[in-house]
C-alpha cells in the first residue's frame, strides 16, 4: 500500500534564500522535532551546478545537489531507539524543486519532492513551499494498521517545519 501526503505553507521570503535553506542539509535538525532529537551522522555531498546569481563558491560546497548522500539519526518516539536514515537527493532544479528518496530506513519506498514558488500576498513578496511525500512500508495487510499512525508523525514533523521556518529565516 502506498500513501501521498502534501503540505504547503508560505514565508514572507524570497525563493533564492528559501531554496538556499532548504538545500542546505546542515538546517535539517533545526526544522525537525526536537523530541526526534535528529543528527546528521555523514553528508556525502555533490555541489549543485553554479547559479549565475550570488551564490558563492563555499556556500555551493554546503548544498546538495543531485547524487549527495544524507545519514541522519533520529528517536523514534515514544521509543528510546534511534532509527537510521540514508537519503539521496535525486534531481535538483535551482529555486524550483529538489526531490529525495530513502535508499534505507524505515520505509519499503521513500519519494520527496520539494517544490518552491514565488507568490506576492498582501504586498509582500514570498515564497510558497510545498513538499510531496509518496511512501510505502512493504508490511503486506499492516500497512493499513500502521499508515494512520505513521501518516500523522510525519504531518507533525510538517507542521513543525511550517512553524520554525520563518524564525530561522530571519536568522
Amino acid at each position: 500500500m502506498s500513501a501521498h501526503l502534501e503540505f504547503t505553507s508560505w514565508v514572507p521570503f524570497p525563493i533564492d534564500e528559501v531554496f538556499l535553506f532548504f538545500a542546505n542539509p546542515e538546517n535539517l535538525p533545526r526544522i525537525m522535532p526536537a523530541k526526534t532529537e535528529t543528527r546528521i551522522d555523514a553528508l556525502r555531498l555533490i555541489a549543485p551546478p553554479a547559479l549565475a546569481s550570488s551564490v558563492s563558491s563555499e556556500q555551493l560546497q554546503k548544498l546538495a545537489g543531485e547524487g549527495s548522500e544524507i545519514v541522519t539519526s533520529f528517536l523514534l518516539p515514544p521509543f528510546p531507539v534511534r532509527g537510521k536514515w540514508v537519503a539521496r537527493i535525486t534531481a535538483f532544479q535551482w529555486n524550483e524543486f529538489f526531490e529525495d528518496v530513502q535508499v534505507r530506513g524505515l520505509f519499503q519506498s521513500w519519494h520527496h519532492r520539494h517544490e518552491l514558488s514565488s507568490e506576492i500576498r498582501d504586498g509582500v513578496q514570498g515564497t510558497v513551499v510545498i513538499d510531496k511525500i509518496d511512501y510505502s512500508f512493504g508490511l503486506g495487510p499492516l500497512d493499513a494498521v500502521v499508515e494512520p499512525f505513521i501518516s500523522k508523525q510525519i504531518e507533525r514533523a510538517f507542521l513543525q517545519r511550517q512553524k520554525v521556518l520563518p524564525r530561522l529565516l530571519q536568522g
